[in-house]
Order: structure tokens, then C-alpha cells, then sequence
């Protein structure tokens, strides 16, 4: 018997459609995959993001924080 393990599997996109989506210059989503700021895996030549990846970064920006939790002087 094969135990049955719940999961969720991630949206994979191109570089080309998360940019569409977003609005964010492929080159820019790229330069995020290279540095490891983004979940991606490649296929051949071919980058697939992780789109709930990406998304978490905008919704959070650089510091991992929310724009509201955020202290300004």
C-alpha cells in the first residue's frame, strides 16, 4: 500500500510569464534567480520561478518585512 502524502505543488512559470504577470523586466526576475532570492529550477536553457516565491518577495520587499512593520526616522 502507498501512503498517501498531502502537499501542495508550487506554480511554475517562465522568467517570461512571471514578468507579464508582475509587470517586472525579465532581466530583473533573472538577476533574482542568480542570486538566490527566488525559488526556480532550470530545464535546459529554460528558467521555471516559482511564482508563490516571487510573489512572497514583493509582498514582503528586501528586509523580509512587511511595508507596515517597517520603523521610519
Amino acid at each position: 500500500m502507498i501512503a498517501r502524502t498531502d502537499y501542495m505543488i508550487p506554480t511554475m512559470v517562465s522568467i517570461r510569464e512571471a514578468s507579464q504577470r508582475t509587470g517586472l523586466t525579465y532581466i530583473l526576475i533573472k538577476d533574482l534567480c542568480d542570486s538566490g532570492r527566488i525559488v526556480y529550477i532550470r530545464s535546459g536553457k529554460k528558467y521555471l520561478v516559482n511564482f508563490d516565491s516571487l510573489l512572497r518577495l514583493l509582498q514582503q520587499g528586501e528586509g523580509g518585512k512587511k511595508e507596515h512593520d517597517r520603523r521610519s526616522d
